[in-house]
């Protein structure tokens, strides 16, 4: 997005009042701003700059007890509820590790932040949003009735950061990565994935092979990946529903990942979009986004990691659905016969 295309906050904001109603996305999508641009524009009327950086954030989100953690990208919205805690900073990679709130934050995407506030016919509606360099969202924090409201304005008043500011610039944003191998390393990427003790060792396997992670998949054949037809997440939610089994379903952008972990019960189709409807969890997945699909298994010290992995016509990752590893053991009997169970595809690998 050029900055030089940028609407005015003052035709933001009179563009948003004649369409109120429309999802925040949708309607910057349908005007060519972005989300931070959006929020920005309402500084001083409900909206308040807040610190983007992890570290400050996370210390004073705990103070707001209850909440619900979101996480989105283009394809599938991650909703969670639950208590934030347990923080655990980092130079390029932090950490959430709660029960229920379980987050890797990546603080270089946390670019801008905001706290806002309106008055509905239900109460007061209060969240803090946290916008990467191109003012797309990395993560957002929504009070419910039973958060800490009694803290909210103490918890803004120390965020703040005093600009008062209504116009964001934004950065050009960057294109999804390209699926990229290398054909002459195929052997030594199978040889050492074999080896593989943790899952975390993928990303730099891959990375040292000048290769990534679609680009890996797509070449390195069975045993490790099996592709799969793009109707198998689908059939791999409605296998779990309701059985109890316990899965962990991995949805992020560039500057957030955020992970459910345990059963699922409700699902409700509607349009293209398949949904998670529980209590504390909803997932709001676009079935019609997801190009490529595939199974793969890693190899660690607790057995095998198998996950179900889907990807947009762009190559970015969708989700990750794994077995629900515990202190014991990274495989999950009944997850891998369902993930043995799905559609396999006859494609060949691509190029």
């Amino acid at each position: 997005m050029a900055q030089d295309k940028v609407t005015s906050p003052e035709e933001i904001r009179a563009l948003r009042a004649e369409n109120s109603t429309a999802r925040a996305r949708d309607f910057c999508d349908s005007h060519d701003i972005s989300e931070a641009q959006l929020v920005a524009s309402q500084v001083g009327q409900g909206v308040t700059r807040v610190a983007a950086h992890p570290d400050q954030l996370m210390p004073q989100i705990e103070r707001l007890g209850e909440v619900m953690a979101l996480t989105r990208n283009a394809s599938c919205v991650h909703e969670r509820v639950g208590h934030y805690g347990n923080y655990r900073s980092g130079p390029h990679a932090a950490m959430i590790l709660q029960p229920e709130i379980d987050l890797r934050l990546f603080p270089s995407h946390w670019t801008s932040a905001f706290a806002l506030e309106s008055e509905t016919e239900t109460g007061f509606k209060r969240s803090i949003q946290v916008f990467d360099a191109a003012g797309d969202a990395v993560h957002k924090i929504h009070l419910r009735e039973t958060s800490n409201h009694d803290a909210w304005a103490e918890v803004v008043a120390t965020l703040a950061t005093g600009d008062l500011s209504d116009q964001q610039t934004v950065a050009e944003r960057k294109p999804p990565e390209a699926p990229k191998a290398n054909l002459e390393k195929l052997d030594v990427l199978r040889t050492e994935w074999a080896r593989m003790t943790d899952t975390h060792q993928f990303m730099r396997l891959t990375s040292k092979l000048r290769m990534n992670r679609l680009g890996a998949y797509r070449h390195v054949g069975e045993p490790f990946v099996q592709p799969l037809e793009t109707g198998a997440v689908d059939a791999a939610l409605q296998a779990v529903a309701g059985t109890g089994t316990e899965i962990m379903i991995f949805v992020g952008n560039k500057g957030c990942i955020q992970i459910h972990g345990g059963p699922i019960e409700h699902l409700r189709a509607m349009g293209p979009w398949q949904n998670v409807m529980d209590p504390r969890f909803n997932l709001h997945l676009r079935l019609d986004h997801i190009a490529e699909v595939y199974a793969v298994t890693k190899p660690t010290q607790r057995g095998p990691a198998v996950s179900v992995e889907a990807f947009d016509a762009e190559g970015s990752i969708i989700l990750q659905i794994f077995g629900r590893k515990t202190d014991a053991q990274d495989s999950r009997p009944a997850w891998e016969e369902v993930v043995a169970a799905l559609p396999h595809s006859p494609v060949e690998a691509l190029v």
